[in-house]
This record gives C-alpha cells, structure tokens and sequence, in this order.
C-alpha cells in the first residue's frame, strides 16, 4: 500500500468585493496532507474553513496558486483527464441531476460521459441500483425522489466509473437521520471495508468524522491545525472535563476566560440563546462562580458537565467552534 493523495503547500486565493475594493481571501492557506492507500480519512472544520476549496482543488475544478497535488505520485494539472477517471466526487445536496429524466437515464447519460460502453454502462448501473436499494424507482423521474433518494442516485453517479478515489463533501448535510445513517453506513461498511476506497470525507459533524474516519486532520482558517486519530486526539486533553451551558443573552467569553482553573471558552450565539463551553481541570469546583457570573445578565438554561468529545478538542486546539459561522 502506498500514499494515494499528496498535497504539498497548496495555497488557493481569492478576490472579493467591488471593483476598488477588493479584498484578497485566502481560502486554503499552504496545506499539506498525505492519504494513504484504503484510509478513510476525515477533515473536519466549521463552515468557512476551506474544506470545498481544497476539495476543488484535489478534483481539478480550481487550479492552486501555489503548491503541488499528486495522486498515486502523479501530479493531477500535468494530466486532468486521467486525474478525473481515478476520482469520485460527492457534494451535500446534489444538483447535477436532469429531474427531469429517469434515475437509470441519468446514470446512462453520466456513464456515456465517463466513456462506458453500453455493456459496461447497463452491468454498471444494474449493479449500483440494487447496492443503494434504488432498483424499483430507476424508471421514476429523479423529481419524484426524495432528497434521500437523490443524494443516493449523486452516489450511483460517483461510483459508476469505478473510481479509486472518492472525495466526499458533507455529503450528509440536510439529509434526515435515516438516509444520514444509510449514507454513514455505506460509506464505511461498503466502500472502505469491503471496496477499499481510499476516501477523504469533509465534514463540520463531530459524530460523523469520530464514527467513519481511521485519521483526522482539523482545518481552521485555511490552515491544517492537527492530524491524528479520533482517540489520539480526546487523549491530548486528559483529565479535564467540559462544563457546557445555555443561557438567554450574550455572553463576555473574555470575562469567563479569566477566571481560576478556565483553559478554553467557547461561545456561540444564535437567536438570542448562547452556547458556552468551558475546559477546565475543575469543572465541579467553578460551576457555582461561572453561574454567579453568568447570572447578573442572563437567564441560564442548562448546566452539563462532561468528558471532553471530538468538539471539544478542536475548541482546545484552535480555539473555535465546530458550529461557528463565517
């Protein structure tokens, strides 16, 4: 088994704003991964972090300013078209459908595009239709699916050229817990297990990277902050504990962070409800000084403590919520 996926300080910018005001973003900000052969690897980060800009990039829809991607030790801008026969790619809801066309028609016309004969188009199809439980609705227009059923036909899409390499961006965002799950599953059991894909899957879903993924990387800000596995990251914080409350109004994070024994504060905001979570080594003998403090402008609505999750490890590393938005 070798390396699959080498990104070498890729660096991808952006302009935005109005003509004399434009401001350079620099959505992925001189990243370096490797992926060995079968991992399914995860990487996780709050929307904004520049998860789908790498993504494109590794999938040849956006050129990098600086820096190399190589797969399978191939530079992937030296040969596009033999990059993207090796690669599938799923986004979080899917619009590359015709709806108006049926499931199977839509896997036909994608597989004529990818170069398959009509053989291997039909044995292609048939096959992936009977995987994803889609068999009895392939003659059914695609805007009869549900949203689950579509992001399942997305898959069928992904897979039919039989790629080696799958890159999958939040791929159950929007989906309800039961296609999640199915999603989830297929994932692991079907294309890691038993196909060995090698597969990077992006996610802003503390649960979903800690369940599938062999290794983690957290991206924050364009920058790849830490790699490890789920374990090996909850042990970089032993013994602390996570005090997690939610309480109407805004809160000072500054005020919290300067009281005895607090290590990080975390605090989200949302219609007038704050989310904060507080690693400390004593969660037990602050509680009652963080709820006095908290009291003089708020209303608390709930108290919890606990062992530190995958969340709250990102929080300890960069310093910033998993559901913070940009």
């Amino acid at each position: 088994m070798g390396t699959a996926i080498e990104v070498r300080d890729v660096i991808k910018r952006f302009r935005k704003g109005k003509k004399f005001r434009k401001k350079e973003i620099v959505a992925v900000d001189r990243v370096n991964l490797s992926i060995e052969e079968g991992e399914l690897f995860g990487l996780l980060g709050p929307n904004g972090a520049g998860k789908t800009t790498l993504i494109r990039c590794l999938c040849t829809l956006l050129i990098p300013d600086a820096g190399e991607i190589r797969i399978f030790n191939r530079d992937i801008f030296a040969n596009p078209l033999w990059a993207r026969r090796q690669i599938g790619v799923l986004t979080s809801g899917e619009r590359t459908m015709y709806w108006k066309l049926s499931g199977r028609d839509n896997l036909n016309y994608f597989g004529a595009l990818y170069g398959l004969s009509q053989k291997e188009r039909d044995k292609r199809i048939d096959f992936l239709m009977e995987l994803l439980s889609l068999k009895e609705f392939e003659r059914e227009r695609v805007e009869r699916y549900s949203s689950g059923m579509r992001q399942k036909l997305a898959l069928a899409r992904t897979l039919l050229h039989d790629p080696k390499i799958l890159l999958f961006d939040e791929p159950t965002l929007g989906l309800d817990p039961q296609f999640s799950r199915f999603i989830r599953g297929f994932i692991k059991e079907e294309l890691s297990h038993r196909q060995g894909k090698t597969i990077l899957l992006t996610t802003h879903y503390m649960d979903e990277a800690d369940e599938l993924c062999d290794r983690i990387a957290f991206m924050n800000s364009g920058k790849i902050a830490e790699t490890n596995t789920s374990d090996g990251f909850k042990n970089t914080i032993p013994h602390k504990e996570v005090l997690e409350l939610r309480c109407h109004g805004l809160v000072d994070a500054d005020l919290l962070e300067r009281m005895p024994f607090v290590e990080k504060v975390s605090v989200f905001s949302k219609d007038g409800v704050s989310k904060i979570k507080i690693i400390t080594p004593k969660g037990e003998e602050i509680l009652s000084d963080v709820i006095e403090l908290l009291r003089g402008g708020n209303r608390i609505l709930s108290v919890d403590l606990k062992e530190p999750s995958l969340e709250d490890v990102f929080i300890y590393i960069t310093g910033r919520s998993l559901s913070d938005e940009e």
